[in-house]
């Protein structure tokens, strides 16, 4: 069996890694995230080359790939930590293919497919209790799940206030209450590939902290040797390692069993959120420890990935709440799938 990936999927990877390190440089990420914006520009070039419709269908416009190719893009991007709107696009769109009627469909994902509209997702409880709506503020339309699935809504008709997080690379809102048109469709299966995607992102986040944090540990020196050749350091920077390896593994499993075995895709999804949300968090951090004091600095640009990493790893629910759906998966327990609002 191979586990590598395709050959089309490795050029989508390297087009996407050589597309954000060019337009995505730290201190245009810097740029972006001081004025919290998005270049519009830069996301009409993401949009030419597919991405935000590359797990749509090709009858609802998108390229007809799947999300394997999705998890790669946003790998890439978490690489970069891109500010963009293309994690509530394809997020959204993921959703809207997996539970929109026909007419929400023929709407909505030619639009996100393109590029011509940006889309948002996020959940609200009865009580109104409202997560945080990843690219709400900026967004043409929302996923809003609650207790019943999941409804979909012009972000204008939404009664929103933006939302200013410790992540200045991404928009998010809190929503007043629930509304829109139900979607009829299976909204947990939309739910899981939305959670895969996110964890791809959080993938390239920790890969990213942890190639800085390596590189860091060969150039800084402490008494003539560079610190990487303490063990304090390395055995750090190995623990990084196996923390974005197993993140990686997971994810892609996933990104897999979403196309080819969706029966495994509830429990491998509640196992790649679960790690990867944890990984990135674990390695931000430790990569923190590994620059020492110029890390907390506002100059140092780990920041910006440091901060991705703890709002990403929430927006469907935190670790624990993916393990307990494991656990529920497994037979060992009960519970409601993570980030949902009951």
């Amino acid at each position: 069996m191979n586990f590598d990936l395709s050959d089309e999927q490795r050029e989508i990877k390297d087009t996407a890694r050589q597309f954000f390190a060019a337009r995505f440089k730290p201190e245009k990420v810097r740029d972006l995230a001081e004025s919290r914006s998005y270049d519009d520009g830069l996301y009409g070039q993401m949009a030419e080359l597919g991405w935000p419709g590359i797990a749509v269908a090709e009858a609802d416009g998108g390229q007809d790939l799947g999300l394997v190719e999705l998890a790669v893009t946003l790998e890439e991007s978490g690489y970069a930590c891109a500010p963009s709107p293309l994690m509530g696009s394809a997020g959204a769109a993921l959703v809207i293919s997996a539970a929109g009627s026909d007419e929400q469909r023929a709407e909505w994902l030619p639009r996100l497919a393109s590029g011509e509209a940006t889309g948002a997702f996020g959940g609200v409880s009865p009580d109104g209790q409202s997560t945080l709506f990843c690219d709400l503020p900026t967004a043409d339309v929302a996923v809003v799940f609650d207790g019943d699935g999941a409804l979909l809504a012009p972000a204008s008709e939404l009664d929103c206030e933006a939302a200013e997080t410790i992540d200045a690379t991404r928009s998010y809102a809190t929503v007043v209450a629930a509304a829109g048109e139900r979607m009829p469709g299976d909204a947990d299966a939309g739910r899981d590939r939305l959670a895969v995607a996110i964890s791809a992102e959080l993938t390239g986040v920790g890969q990213r902290a942890m190639d800085m944090a390596v590189e860091y540990a060969r150039e800084r020196k402490q008494f003539d040797r560079p610190i990487g050749s303490y063990q304090a350091v390395s055995h750090r920077c190995a623990t990084m390692l196996l923390a974005v390896e197993e993140s990686r593994s997971l994810v892609y499993y996933a990104s897999w069993a979403a196309d080819a075995e969706p029966e495994s895709l509830p429990m491998a999804a509640a196992m790649a959120c679960a790690r990867a949300s944890e990984a990135a968090w674990e390695t931000t951090a430790s990569a923190l420890q590994v620059f020492g004091g110029i890390g907390f600095t506002w100059e140092h640009d780990l920041q910006f990935w440091l901060k991705r990493s703890r709002v990403a790893g929430r927006m469907l629910g935190s670790p624990r709440e993916h393990r307990d759906r494991v656990a529920a998966l497994a037979g060992l327990g009960a519970g409601a799938p993570a980030g949902a609002v009951a």
